[in-house]
């Protein structure tokens, strides 16, 4: 075992820890072997069968990385009760959160599997900000141009045009007209606070 798999062992002839079934159904809801699944999350497939089972209880940092894999909160695998959220979110309850010169309104409801957002970006904002972070991002164009750079390619996206991409991928946008540019945006990162998930460090000239 190497030494990010340590963790406090169970305790010896108590209860099976709530959290061990959680682990091995959402495991298996998530349609992974226990393979696939502790090599995705740096364990050895024996440290995740003792946590499956209780042996081993897991430390927080293997929870975060757990949850994403298995597309869940750390809070279901903790087995605690999750309450109902609203599959609608209506255009009135969309409160603006502004960052950077940017407006976002949540269009999504919050702690998915899934981010959206409608974003209003004015010309000139951000537009030096290179934005590198897990997961994959999808926009799409309401009003205005979008210039898009991934990698070392620009784009010029126009009303109703789209985008898809690893996130992880170095990227920029900016607005490409004075009126500025208004789009639909969805990210898979998981509970992404707006500011982290939009707002990456400044490293240089818009090409």
């Amino acid at each position: 075992m190497n030494a990010s798999e340590a963790g406090p062992p169970a305790d010896q002839g108590g209860e099976l820890p709530a959290v061990a079934p959680q682990l091995r159904a959402l495991r298996r809801r998530a349609g992974l072997t226990l393979e696939a699944a502790a090599r995705a999350a740096g364990l050895s497939p024996a440290h995740l069968s003792r946590l499956e089972t209780g042996h081993r209880q897991p430390s927080l940092p293997m929870l975060l990385a757990l949850a994403r894999i298995y597309g869940t909160t750390v809070s279901e695998l903790l087995g605690e009760t999750v309450p109902e959220r609203d599959a609608i979110v209506r255009s009135a309850d969309m409160e603006p959160t502004r960052a950077g010169g940017w407006t976002y309104f949540q269009a999504g409801a919050s702690g998915r599997g899934m981010q959206a957002l409608r974003v209003r970006a004015p010309y000139g904002s951000q537009g030096d900000i290179v934005r590198v972070h897990p997961g994959e991002e999808w926009l799409y164009v309401l009003k205005g141009r979008l210039r898009l750079r991934l990698g070392d390619a620009v784009h010029l996206l126009a009303p109703g045009d789209s985008a898809h991409f690893d996130s992880l991928t170095p990227h920029r946008l900016a607005a490409e007209d004075h009126d500025g540019v208004e789009l639909l945006f969805v990210h898979t990162l998981l509970q992404s606070p707006t500011a982290t998930m939009c707002l990456g460090p400044l490293t240089g000239e818009l090409p």
